[in-house]
């Protein structure tokens, strides 16, 4: 069973700038590069929605919520995803979860809680 786990949340000002990791520990490099990796976010109340995601081949796509303000990377020698919070505001206060699938496979991480406040 794969393992990934978020780092990075925590407490962010509205206009600041935050970023979250995803490490899949137990996958090896061969694997990793053939998945899709994303991240979603669930705020309270509301349902679970993506917020971008990266490509086995790089290509991406976004929220448009997030969109010009938030950025997904991926270092494939790490087994690691990234995502760039810039210019946070109140509304992207959520728990955010790291997902990687391919067909037939899907993980999930257990998520971070990232809180923008001033």
């Amino acid at each position: 069973q794969e393992q990934l786990v978020e780092s990075g949340g925590g407490l962010v000002q509205p206009g600041g700038s935050l970023r979250l990791s995803c490490k899949a520990s137990r996958m090896i490099f061969s694997t990793f590069i053939t998945y899709t990796m994303a991240w979603y976010r669930q705020a309270p109340g509301k349902q679970r929605e993506l917020v971008a995601e990266i490509l086995s081949g790089g290509g991406t796509n976004y929220a448009d919520s997030v969109k010009g303000r938030f950025t997904i990377s991926r270092d494939n020698s790490k087994k690691t995803v990234y995502l760039q919070m810039l210019n946070p505001k109140p509304e992207d206060t959520a728990v955010y979860y790291c997902n990687s699938r391919r067909t037939g496979s899907e993980y999930w991480g257990k998520g971070t809680l990232v809180t923008v406040s001033s």
